[in-house]
Order: C-alpha cells, then structure tokens, then sequence
C-alpha cells in the first residue's frame, strides 16, 4: 500500500510538473517553458515560391501522383493510359513503363513502401458512386519486368450509404492522396463541398476492407496529393483552393498516427490558377509538385508543369 502511494504521489507530482504551450520554434506563439504541446500554435501568413518550373510533356496533361524510386520520379495519368512516366530532376522523361494487364479506372495517387510500389485507384469525383475503390500493390523487384507481381487492396467508406449518382465535384467520398506508414495506410479524402479532409486507415495487406474513419482535418482547400518526411515524424499535403490557389499543409508533432493531435501550417505556394495534383520529396527540404492542365476559358490556360520547393525553412531541423 505504501509503494503504491509513492508512485501515486510521483504521478501526480510529474502531471503537475508539465507545462502545456506550443512547443514549435516556429510558431509566433512559441513558450519555451512548454514541456508539452497544447496543438494550439499558430503561424505567421507564409507564401513559397517555386525554385524551379517545367513544362512536363504533352503525354503527362493530366498527372496525378509522384514518387522517388530508382533513381527517378514517377508519376502518371489519371485515367488515360496504364503506363508510368519516370521523370528526372528537371521533369523530364528519361524511361517508360506500360504495364498492360493494370487496369484503371482513375488513378490518382502513388507511393511507395521498401518493398512495393502502391497505386490508388480510387478517384470518384465524377458521380460519387463508386463501389470498386482499391488500391494496387506492385513489387519493386518485379516493376521492370513484363510480368509484375500485383495484388489489391480493396475497400469501402464506412459513413457511405448513398451510392446514387452525384453532380460531379461534390461527393464528400473523393479521394486523391495517400500514405503508406508501418503496418497501414493512410488515406486523406478531397471533400469537395466542406473543403475537409477526412483521415480513414486500413492494412496495407491484400484484402476487402471497410477503411476505419480516424479524425477530419479542417484544410480549408481540396486535397490532391500526400507525402511523409523520410528524416523526421511528418506529413506534407498538397492541394489547391476552388479559386486554384495551390498549398501545402504540414502535420508534424502529433501522437502515434493521429494527425489531429499535432502542429499544422499551412503555406501558399505563389503559383495563381494551378491545380497541383502531387507531391513528394527525397530529402524533407526540396519538394517536388506537379500540375495537371487546367483550362477554365476564357481566364484560365495553365499548362502541365513539374515545380521545386524548399520547405526546409518551415520545418523543424
């Protein structure tokens, strides 16, 4: 019995001991005296510019997607065609690869673990109706070769019980990023009308799943494209606002895998009327995003382009 208060009396003590503030250098409300985080930071307005801009080629108009692997930055289509596109530093394509027994119905993502390559096909932004959402999973070692070892993840949305045809760009059941983290996935819907995004996880296994529904992220945008920070604890989204203002938001400092729990900044990217569709980076400093072409006569005519950030000055180092 006395041990046991001992320990109480300790826990207590410690409990009181902690100071709650924000605890990121970065934030105008930093506490220094803070021992734990309060999720409660804010950040000055922040606006990058792109380091580098390309034009991408006439077969890459509606890319969707973009991972390192090989020495190379793959991306894709959308919809169009079932080959990859690896891209070199300046957005160039240096190699092809058609994998013709891969059908698609809208691919709006891709990324990697250290064994597989995972492609989400699970766009549904047409009619919102969707039944076949899935994920497909290509082994790295087999990815060259002319028969690829695929399997798929299936699943479902768990608060989804309307599967009656929609007006385009208005399902709360869209979805365009992705990530693979331990032993799940990860996904971050584009919620067309509440300018949300809802975090569901499921295994990253083959299987059928009804995606468990995790947290909603209040990102004020539509969310197009998802990568993780190789050298820390961190996410960066990427996605665009209904007047095609592009952004980035970062997540970092949260507890396990709930991202809600965590410091989030986000930072317009200083390129007006561009629909950014993907992000991913090497080195969690320099940032690699594309844009898909984005005609809206008679203002807008933006062709598909490869950019460069550098977000290092609003990472934690």
């Amino acid at each position: 019995m006395f041990n046991f208060l001992i320990l109480f009396f300790l826990f207590i003590t410690s409990s009181y001991n902690q100071t709650s503030g924000c605890t990121d250098r970065l934030a105008s409300n930093y506490n220094p005296k803070a021992t734990k985080n309060n999720c409660k930071c804010w950040y000055a307005s922040a606006k990058v510019k792109p380091k580098y801009t390309a034009k991408l080629s006439d077969s890459l108009i509606r890319t969707s997607g973009l991972t390192p692997f090989d020495g190379l930055l793959w991306t894709h289509n959308d919809h169009f065609d079932s080959e990859f596109y690896g891209l070199d530093l300046k957005g160039e394509i240096k190699k092809k690869i058609t994998l013709k027994k891969l059908k698609y119905t809208d691919w709006e993502e891709i990324t990697q673990d250290s064994s597989y390559i995972y492609i989400g096909d699970f766009g549904n932004n047409n009619l919102g109706n969707r039944k076949d959402l899935r994920i497909l999973r290509i082994q790295k070692k087999t990815f060259y070769t002319t028969n690829p070892e695929i399997d798929t993840i299936s699943f479902s949305y768990p608060t989804q019980n309307d599967f009656s045809i929609k007006k385009a760009n208005t399902t709360d059941f869209d979805c365009e990023a992705f990530v693979v983290l331990h032993d799940s996935i990860f996904l971050f819907t584009k919620q067309w009308t509440s300018q949300k995004s809802t975090v569901y996880s499921l295994p990253k296994t083959p299987g059928k799943y009804n995606a468990h529904l995790k947290e909603i992220l209040d990102v004020q945008g539509l969310i197009t494209g998802a990568t993780t920070l190789p050298t820390q604890k961190g996410i960066v989204l990427c996605g665009y606002s209904k007047f095609l203002q592009p952004f980035v938001v970062l997540l970092y400092d949260y507890q396990n895998n709930d991202f809600g729990t965590g410091n989030r900044r986000k930072i317009k990217i200083a390129l007006p009327f561009h629909q950014i569709e993907a992000i991913t980076t090497e080195d969690g400093k320099l940032f690699y995003l594309t844009n898909e072409t984005t005609l809206k006569k008679p203002f807008v005519n933006t062709p598909q382009q490869f950019h460069t950030i550098d977000l290092s000055p609003y990472l934690k180092p």
